[in-house]
Protein backbone atom coordinates (compact mmCIF):
# COMPACT_ATOMS: atom_id res chain seq x y z
CA UNK A 1 0.00 0.00 0.00
CA UNK A 2 0.97 3.78 -1.22
CA UNK A 3 2.23 5.42 2.30
CA UNK A 4 1.82 8.49 0.35
CA UNK A 5 -1.95 8.11 -0.78
CA UNK A 6 -2.77 6.29 3.12
CA UNK A 7 -1.22 9.87 4.53
CA UNK A 8 -3.37 11.82 2.65
CA UNK A 9 -6.35 9.84 3.08
CA UNK A 10 -5.53 10.41 6.80
CA UNK A 11 -5.42 13.98 6.81
CA UNK A 12 -8.29 14.33 4.02
CA UNK A 13 -10.58 13.18 6.48
CA UNK A 14 -8.81 14.92 9.62
CA UNK A 15 -9.13 18.23 7.71
CA UNK A 16 -12.08 17.88 5.88
CA UNK A 17 -14.11 16.85 9.16
CA UNK A 18 -12.21 19.81 11.02
CA UNK A 19 -13.11 22.47 8.32
CA UNK A 20 -17.17 21.36 8.56
CA UNK A 21 -17.29 22.30 12.53
CA UNK A 22 -16.87 25.78 11.13
CA UNK A 23 -20.26 25.36 9.00
CA UNK A 24 -21.85 22.76 10.76
CA UNK A 25 -21.88 23.95 14.23
CA UNK A 26 -23.41 27.75 13.43
CA UNK A 27 -25.50 25.93 11.34
CA UNK A 28 -27.21 23.44 13.99
CA UNK A 29 -27.26 26.36 16.52
CA UNK A 30 -29.05 28.43 14.06
CA UNK A 31 -31.73 25.39 13.78
CA UNK A 32 -31.57 24.84 17.72
CA UNK A 33 -30.82 21.23 17.03
CA UNK A 34 -29.43 21.32 20.74
CA UNK A 35 -28.42 18.25 22.68
CA UNK A 36 -31.70 16.57 24.84
CA UNK A 37 -29.84 15.43 28.05
CA UNK A 38 -30.78 12.10 30.01
CA UNK A 39 -32.65 12.67 33.17
CA UNK A 40 -31.08 9.86 34.44
CA UNK A 41 -27.79 10.72 33.58
CA UNK A 42 -25.05 12.66 36.36
CA UNK A 43 -26.97 15.89 37.37
CA UNK A 44 -24.01 18.08 35.96
CA UNK A 45 -24.75 16.91 32.69
CA UNK A 46 -27.37 19.12 32.44
CA UNK A 47 -25.02 22.02 31.34
CA UNK A 48 -24.66 20.36 28.40
CA UNK A 49 -28.32 21.13 27.31
CA UNK A 50 -28.52 22.49 24.34
CA UNK A 51 -24.70 21.57 22.85
CA UNK A 52 -25.53 20.93 18.96
CA UNK A 53 -26.13 17.18 17.93
CA UNK A 54 -25.70 15.53 14.75
CA UNK A 55 -22.76 16.42 14.79
CA UNK A 56 -21.27 12.94 13.38
CA UNK A 57 -22.75 14.49 9.77
CA UNK A 58 -19.04 16.05 9.84
CA UNK A 59 -16.46 12.60 10.23
CA UNK A 60 -19.81 10.95 7.68
CA UNK A 61 -18.94 13.37 5.53
CA UNK A 62 -15.58 13.76 6.18
CA UNK A 63 -14.48 9.96 5.86
CA UNK A 64 -16.22 9.22 2.84
CA UNK A 65 -14.80 12.06 0.58
CA UNK A 66 -11.36 11.28 2.13
CA UNK A 67 -11.89 6.97 0.93
CA UNK A 68 -13.07 8.12 -2.54
CA UNK A 69 -10.32 10.77 -2.63
CA UNK A 70 -7.59 7.59 -2.06
CA UNK A 71 -9.60 5.11 -4.24
CA UNK A 72 -9.43 8.00 -6.83
CA UNK A 73 -5.81 8.56 -6.67
CA UNK A 74 -5.21 4.76 -6.72
CA UNK A 75 -6.82 4.11 -9.71
CA UNK A 76 -4.74 7.22 -11.29
CA UNK A 77 -1.73 5.35 -10.29
CA UNK A 78 -3.21 2.13 -12.27
CA UNK A 79 -3.33 0.53 -8.69
CA UNK A 80 -6.79 0.27 -7.48
CA UNK A 81 -8.19 -1.39 -4.53
CA UNK A 82 -7.78 -5.16 -6.33
CA UNK A 83 -10.46 -5.88 -8.51
CA UNK A 84 -13.69 -5.17 -8.89
CA UNK A 85 -14.76 -7.30 -6.23
CA UNK A 86 -12.67 -5.69 -3.95
CA UNK A 87 -13.90 -2.36 -4.98
CA UNK A 88 -17.95 -3.48 -4.54
CA UNK A 89 -17.05 -4.68 -1.00
CA UNK A 90 -15.11 -1.53 -0.23
CA UNK A 91 -18.23 0.69 -1.61
CA UNK A 92 -20.47 -2.39 0.49
CA UNK A 93 -18.95 -1.17 3.76
CA UNK A 94 -19.19 2.34 3.66
CA UNK A 95 -22.88 1.92 2.48
CA UNK A 96 -23.66 -0.39 5.70
CA UNK A 97 -22.12 2.54 7.84
CA UNK A 98 -23.74 5.22 5.90
CA UNK A 99 -27.13 3.58 6.51
CA UNK A 100 -26.43 2.86 9.48
CA UNK A 101 -26.00 7.14 9.88
CA UNK A 102 -29.11 7.45 8.41
CA UNK A 103 -31.55 5.71 11.14
CA UNK A 104 -29.10 7.90 14.10
CA UNK A 105 -29.79 10.95 11.61
CA UNK A 106 -33.63 9.62 12.08
CA UNK A 107 -33.29 9.33 15.48
CA UNK A 108 -31.80 12.83 16.31
CA UNK A 109 -33.71 14.28 14.49
CA UNK A 110 -36.98 12.80 16.15
CA UNK A 111 -35.06 13.78 19.22
CA UNK A 112 -34.26 17.67 19.20
CA UNK A 113 -37.70 18.40 17.28
CA UNK A 114 -39.82 16.79 19.93
CA UNK A 115 -37.21 18.42 22.69
CA UNK A 116 -37.18 14.87 24.13
CA UNK A 117 -34.89 12.25 24.24
CA UNK A 118 -36.46 9.37 22.94
CA UNK A 119 -36.08 9.31 19.71
CA UNK A 120 -37.00 6.26 17.78
CA UNK A 121 -39.23 3.87 19.36
CA UNK A 122 -36.41 0.93 20.59
CA UNK A 123 -38.22 -2.10 18.72
CA UNK A 124 -38.37 0.16 15.86
CA UNK A 125 -34.75 1.69 15.60
CA UNK A 126 -33.21 -2.13 15.77
CA UNK A 127 -35.85 -3.68 13.36
CA UNK A 128 -34.07 -0.88 11.58
CA UNK A 129 -30.54 -1.66 12.33
CA UNK A 130 -31.74 -5.82 11.24
CA UNK A 131 -33.31 -4.80 7.85
CA UNK A 132 -29.87 -2.35 7.22
CA UNK A 133 -27.45 -5.56 8.37
CA UNK A 134 -29.78 -8.24 6.66
CA UNK A 135 -28.78 -6.39 3.23
CA UNK A 136 -25.35 -6.51 4.39
CA UNK A 137 -24.78 -9.96 4.55
CA UNK A 138 -27.08 -10.53 1.74
CA UNK A 139 -24.82 -8.32 -0.46
CA UNK A 140 -21.73 -10.44 0.90
CA UNK A 141 -22.97 -13.81 0.42
CA UNK A 142 -23.99 -12.66 -3.37
CA UNK A 143 -20.53 -11.20 -3.84
CA UNK A 144 -18.10 -14.09 -1.99
CA UNK A 145 -21.09 -16.99 -1.41
CA UNK A 146 -21.72 -18.99 1.60
CA UNK A 147 -18.62 -19.77 3.63
CA UNK A 148 -19.47 -21.00 7.40
CA UNK A 149 -16.04 -20.30 8.64
CA UNK A 150 -15.43 -18.15 11.38
CA UNK A 151 -12.48 -17.26 13.12
CA UNK A 152 -11.85 -17.87 16.76
CA UNK A 153 -9.13 -15.53 18.60
CA UNK A 154 -6.39 -18.11 20.02
CA UNK A 155 -8.45 -21.64 18.49
CA UNK A 156 -8.52 -20.98 14.98
CA UNK A 157 -11.68 -21.60 12.25
CA UNK A 158 -14.49 -22.96 13.21
CA UNK A 159 -17.58 -24.11 10.77
CA UNK A 160 -20.83 -22.50 12.05
CA UNK A 161 -22.75 -24.04 8.73
CA UNK A 162 -25.54 -21.83 7.58
CA UNK A 163 -25.87 -20.39 11.77
CA UNK A 164 -23.00 -18.08 10.43
CA UNK A 165 -25.82 -15.53 9.31
CA UNK A 166 -27.20 -15.42 12.41
CA UNK A 167 -23.45 -15.32 14.16
CA UNK A 168 -22.34 -12.19 11.82
CA UNK A 169 -25.94 -10.46 12.92
CA UNK A 170 -25.56 -10.93 16.32
CA UNK A 171 -21.65 -8.68 15.87
CA UNK A 172 -22.73 -6.34 13.48
CA UNK A 173 -26.34 -5.15 15.87
CA UNK A 174 -23.84 -6.01 18.52
CA UNK A 175 -20.96 -3.58 17.72
CA UNK A 176 -23.23 -0.59 16.44
CA UNK A 177 -25.12 -0.61 19.59
CA UNK A 178 -22.06 -0.78 21.26
CA UNK A 179 -20.34 2.26 20.24
CA UNK A 180 -23.37 3.87 20.66
CA UNK A 181 -23.84 3.40 24.22
CA UNK A 182 -20.20 4.23 24.92
CA UNK A 183 -21.12 7.65 23.38
CA UNK A 184 -21.62 9.60 26.87
CA UNK A 185 -18.60 11.57 27.76
CA UNK A 186 -17.32 14.28 25.88
CA UNK A 187 -14.93 12.43 23.38
CA UNK A 188 -15.16 9.43 24.60
CA UNK A 189 -16.65 7.37 21.66
CA UNK A 190 -14.65 9.64 19.12
CA UNK A 191 -11.20 9.00 21.43
CA UNK A 192 -11.41 5.22 21.07
CA UNK A 193 -12.95 4.62 17.91
CA UNK A 194 -9.42 6.36 16.88
CA UNK A 195 -7.63 3.63 18.69
CA UNK A 196 -9.50 0.95 17.12
CA UNK A 197 -9.42 2.11 13.92
CA UNK A 198 -5.21 2.69 13.83
CA UNK A 199 -5.24 -1.08 15.43
CA UNK A 200 -7.30 -2.00 12.28
CA UNK A 201 -5.48 -0.20 10.03
CA UNK A 202 -1.70 -2.37 11.54
CA UNK A 203 -4.07 -5.45 10.75
CA UNK A 204 -4.95 -4.40 7.04
CA UNK A 205 -1.28 -3.33 6.16
CA UNK A 206 -0.80 -6.81 7.40
CA UNK A 207 -2.53 -8.36 5.49
CA UNK A 208 -1.78 -6.39 2.50
CA UNK A 209 -6.03 -5.32 2.29
CA UNK A 210 -5.64 -2.16 0.60
CA UNK A 211 -9.33 -1.31 1.12
CA UNK A 212 -9.49 -1.97 5.08
CA UNK A 213 -5.91 -0.09 5.38
CA UNK A 214 -8.18 2.91 3.79
CA UNK A 215 -10.80 3.01 5.34
CA UNK A 216 -9.39 2.51 8.81
CA UNK A 217 -7.01 5.52 8.47
CA UNK A 218 -9.71 7.61 6.91
CA UNK A 219 -12.21 6.80 9.84
CA UNK A 220 -8.93 7.79 12.47
CA UNK A 221 -8.80 11.09 10.54
CA UNK A 222 -12.49 11.76 10.70
CA UNK A 223 -12.53 10.95 14.32
CA UNK A 224 -9.59 13.29 15.26
CA UNK A 225 -10.98 16.28 13.23
CA UNK A 226 -14.01 15.71 15.09
CA UNK A 227 -12.25 15.28 18.36
CA UNK A 228 -10.93 18.57 18.06
CA UNK A 229 -14.41 19.93 18.40
CA UNK A 230 -15.57 17.03 20.48
CA UNK A 231 -13.72 16.61 23.44
CA UNK A 232 -14.18 18.46 26.48
CA UNK A 233 -16.17 20.46 27.32
CA UNK A 234 -17.75 19.55 24.05
CA UNK A 235 -18.96 22.50 21.42
CA UNK A 236 -20.86 19.48 19.65
CA UNK A 237 -22.06 15.91 20.07
CA UNK A 238 -21.75 13.26 17.63
CA UNK A 239 -25.58 12.07 18.04
CA UNK A 240 -26.48 8.48 16.93
CA UNK A 241 -26.19 10.01 13.44
CA UNK A 242 -22.13 9.59 14.72
CA UNK A 243 -22.26 7.00 16.90
CA UNK A 244 -23.99 4.48 14.39
CA UNK A 245 -21.65 5.45 11.83
CA UNK A 246 -18.85 4.30 13.74
CA UNK A 247 -20.35 1.15 15.00
CA UNK A 248 -21.38 -0.05 10.89
CA UNK A 249 -17.74 1.22 9.70
CA UNK A 250 -15.52 -0.32 12.43
CA UNK A 251 -17.79 -3.80 11.87
CA UNK A 252 -17.77 -3.81 8.13
CA UNK A 253 -13.95 -3.12 8.27
CA UNK A 254 -13.84 -6.47 10.21
CA UNK A 255 -15.37 -8.35 8.09
CA UNK A 256 -13.32 -7.07 5.34
CA UNK A 257 -10.42 -8.53 6.99
CA UNK A 258 -12.65 -11.74 8.12
CA UNK A 259 -12.04 -10.78 11.83
CA UNK A 260 -14.76 -9.96 12.95
CA UNK A 261 -14.91 -11.90 16.62
CA UNK A 262 -11.50 -9.62 17.20
CA UNK A 263 -13.63 -6.75 18.10
CA UNK A 264 -13.82 -8.12 21.14
CA UNK A 265 -10.52 -7.27 21.64
CA UNK A 266 -10.32 -4.02 19.29
CA UNK A 267 -13.34 -2.66 21.01
CA UNK A 268 -12.48 -4.15 24.54
CA UNK A 269 -13.91 -0.64 25.82
CA UNK A 270 -16.97 -0.87 23.96
CA UNK A 271 -17.39 -5.00 25.25
CA UNK A 272 -16.80 -2.95 28.72
CA UNK A 273 -19.44 -0.79 28.48
CA UNK A 274 -22.35 -2.94 27.00
CA UNK A 275 -21.63 -5.88 29.84
CA UNK A 276 -21.95 -3.29 32.53
CA UNK A 277 -25.00 -2.08 31.68
CA UNK A 278 -26.33 -5.89 31.01
CA UNK A 279 -24.74 -7.12 34.15
CA UNK A 280 -26.27 -3.38 36.09
CA UNK A 281 -29.51 -4.37 34.47
CA UNK A 282 -29.61 -7.66 35.84
CA UNK A 283 -28.71 -7.47 39.46
CA UNK A 284 -30.21 -4.98 40.10
CA UNK A 285 -33.82 -6.62 38.78
CA UNK A 286 -33.09 -9.83 41.29
CA UNK A 287 -31.94 -7.67 44.05
CA UNK A 288 -32.91 -4.07 43.84
CA UNK A 289 -29.34 -3.19 44.27
CA UNK A 290 -26.89 -1.63 42.28
CA UNK A 291 -22.97 -3.06 41.24
CA UNK A 292 -22.21 0.18 40.07
CA UNK A 293 -23.45 3.63 40.96
CA UNK A 294 -24.57 4.59 37.25
CA UNK A 295 -24.47 2.31 34.03
CA UNK A 296 -22.63 2.48 31.76
CA UNK A 297 -19.93 2.23 33.18
CA UNK A 298 -17.98 5.63 31.95
CA UNK A 299 -21.07 7.33 34.12
CA UNK A 300 -19.51 4.99 37.79
CA UNK A 301 -16.23 6.77 37.15
CA UNK A 302 -17.83 10.33 36.43
CA UNK A 303 -19.51 9.64 40.10
CA UNK A 304 -16.59 8.17 41.58
CA UNK A 305 -15.11 11.21 41.05
CA UNK A 306 -13.24 11.12 37.94
CA UNK A 307 -13.34 14.05 35.12
CA UNK A 308 -14.33 13.24 31.50
CA UNK A 309 -10.61 14.05 30.22
CA UNK A 310 -9.50 10.93 32.69
CA UNK A 311 -12.20 8.61 31.73
CA UNK A 312 -11.18 9.45 27.95
CA UNK A 313 -7.20 8.94 28.66
CA UNK A 314 -8.03 5.44 31.07
CA UNK A 315 -10.43 3.91 28.37
CA UNK A 316 -7.99 4.86 25.66
CA UNK A 317 -5.43 2.55 27.30
CA UNK A 318 -7.69 -0.29 28.09
CA UNK A 319 -9.06 0.12 24.18
CA UNK A 320 -5.20 0.65 22.87
CA UNK A 321 -4.23 -2.81 24.94
CA UNK A 322 -7.41 -4.53 23.73
CA UNK A 323 -5.59 -3.47 20.20
CA UNK A 324 -2.44 -5.18 21.32
CA UNK A 325 -4.00 -8.37 22.55
CA UNK A 326 -5.49 -8.99 19.59
CA UNK A 327 -3.03 -7.94 16.88
CA UNK A 328 -0.99 -10.75 19.25
CA UNK A 329 -4.47 -13.06 18.80
CA UNK A 330 -4.38 -12.92 14.95
CA UNK A 331 -0.86 -13.40 14.58
CA UNK A 332 -0.93 -16.76 16.58
CA UNK A 333 -4.48 -18.12 15.45
CA UNK A 334 -4.29 -21.31 17.86
CA UNK A 335 -4.61 -22.41 21.14
CA UNK A 336 -1.87 -21.23 23.91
Amino acid sequence: MNKMILLIAFFAALFITYFLGFYVIPMLKKLSFGQVINKEGPVWHNKKSGTPTMGGIMFVCGTVCAALIAYILLALRGKELGGSENFRSFVSCLALAIEFAMIGFIDDYIKVVKKQNLGLRARVKFGLQAVVAGIYMLQMALLKGHDGMLYIPFWGQVDFGWSIYLVHMFIILGCVNAVNITDGVDGLASSVTTITAIGLLFLALMFGNNSAAILSICLAGGCIGFLIWNFYPAQIMMGDTGSLFLGGLLVSISFLLKVPVLLAFFGIVYVIETLSVMVQMTYYHFTHKRIFKMSPIHHHFELSGYSETKINLLFMLFQAIGCVVGIIAEKNQYIF
